[in-house]
């Protein structure tokens, strides 16, 4: 990030918190950065996305380590998520055992709402949802595509065996 950018309050904040959720209004966002919010990003979610190149707001966020999980208009407010640097997994085979912890993970690495990433893997967006939620685990054969998926995000996971 740019020294000097009005976003390096945020990051400054964001670093500093030790809590892997934080939620914060815009109105919070905007004392700690002692500006106003471009209009932009009170109405377009596309400002709050995780990406890390050309946005000065993302890489905020992004170097302290945290993901926006949810932008909530209605509330005008943001969900900071902090995914852990390594998650432990079970294997089947040479297989990853996708849980929902993990699915979650891998598609806020990915910095992708749940209907995009079930259109990256070509299922509905229920189907991410019942994953995440723990209503039911993909099938093997779908563990084995997210394994290549999360090798292409460069996602991180260790063997718990």
């Amino acid at each position: 990030m740019k020294e000097g950018s009005k976003y390096q309050p945020l990051l400054e904040f964001l670093r500093g918190s030790e809590q892997n959720e934080i939620t914060l209004s815009f109105a919070e966002i905007e004392v700690l950065i002692k500006n106003t919010l471009p209009n932009s990003a009170k109405s377009k979610r596309a400002w709050w996305s995780n990406r890390s190149k050309g946005a000065l707001q993302a890489s905020a966020w992004i170097e302290a380590g945290y993901r926006v999980e949810n932008v909530d208009f209605d509330q005008q407010q943001i969900k900071f998520y902090k995914p852990p640097n390594q998650f432990q997994v079970q294997l089947k085979g040479d297989t990853v055992l996708w849980n929902a912890e993990l699915i979650k993970a891998l598609r806020l690495h990915m910095g992708l709402t749940q209907a995009e990433f079930a259109q990256r893997l070509g299922v509905y967006q229920q189907t991410v949802s019942q994953w995440e939620n723990s209503a039911y685990e993909p099938t093997l054969a779908t563990s084995k595509y997210l394994n290549l998926v999360a090798v292409q995000a460069g996602f991180k996971y260790i063997n718990r065996d």
